[in-house]
């Protein structure tokens, strides 16, 4: 399985975009996510009441649960859009060889201090990895941040060895009666709270932004569908303000 060296700016972006994705939203997205690398953690805990940790610990869950179902020879796990390694982290304590990818460097920097030995710098939209090289991937909060969801998904179908399956924890529109709440504290409430804590409180700005206009949790299975993956479903949590969804790379007869 190729890797690439994280510490090389040129392995964090390595691959040719889509005509969707203009070079320019993947420069501004890395450059975003890595002005708040360092506080990263600490906002997320501040802003979710910690509830996020929770809802990672649900998806590896729902890995480890993945394990027990399918026929794999490893139990090598893809953590695309890893972070700062949080979910890497946690599945690295379910005893799964995990390897960590994301095209931010100052975010991988985060992840290997918390002691991921197998980190690689690289796009979703190009994965540089071979076919059937994982047993599972995971995604948390990084789904709403690819320009071309059907390209990264089907570059995540693509490295997943057959019986494999993807597991997706995203933000997603909660029920209706919570809607003018919640959109109001990720609009307002959130961005003024940022402005005390983070060094560029327009990238919470970025956050409500793109949880107001992430395509439903129909639209994101339909999508799961249509870019070849089998078995989909999705499982809402925290009245409907993320879900999981699920797809598995099917076995040829």
């Amino acid at each position: 399985m190729p890797t690439r060296n994280p510490s090389s700016p040129a392995a964090a972006l390595n691959g040719v975009m889509s005509p969707a994705l203009p070079l320019e939203h993947g420069r501004t997205v890395r450059s975003m996510f890595g002005r708040i690398a360092e506080p990263y953690d600490f906002l997320n805990r501040f802003f979710s009441l910690g509830i996020d940790l929770w809802w990672r610990y649900r998806l590896v869950s729902a890995v480890v649960k993945s394990f027990k179902t399918q026929n794999s020879k490893s139990s090598r796990v893809l953590d695309l859009a890893t972070g700062s390694g949080d979910v890497a982290r946690m599945l690295i304590r379910k005893n799964l060889k995990v390897v960590g990818c994301d095209f931010c460097l100052p975010m991988l920097d985060q992840a290997r201090k918390k002691g991921i030995p197998t980190l690689v710098a690289g796009d979703a939209l190009r994965l540089p990895f071979t076919v059937n090289s994982f047993s599972a991937a995971t995604v948390a909060f990084g789904l709403r941040n690819f320009g071309d969801r059907i390209t990264a998904m089907k570059e995540i179908l693509r490295v997943l060895e057959p019986g494999a399956s993807l597991h997706i924890l995203e933000f997603t529109r909660p029920q209706e009666w919570f809607c003018g709440l919640y959109f109001f504290y990720l609009k307002y409430v959130m961005p003024k709270l940022a402005s005390v804590f983070c060094p560029d409180p327009q990238a919470y700005c970025y956050l409500a932004s793109t949880v107001e206009h992430f395509p439903r949790v129909e639209e994101i299975a339909g999508e799961l569908r249509d870019s070849g993956f089998k078995e989909v479903h999705w499982q809402r949590m925290t009245m409907g303000i993320v879900a999981i969804h699920s797809g598995t790379k099917e076995v040829p007869h």
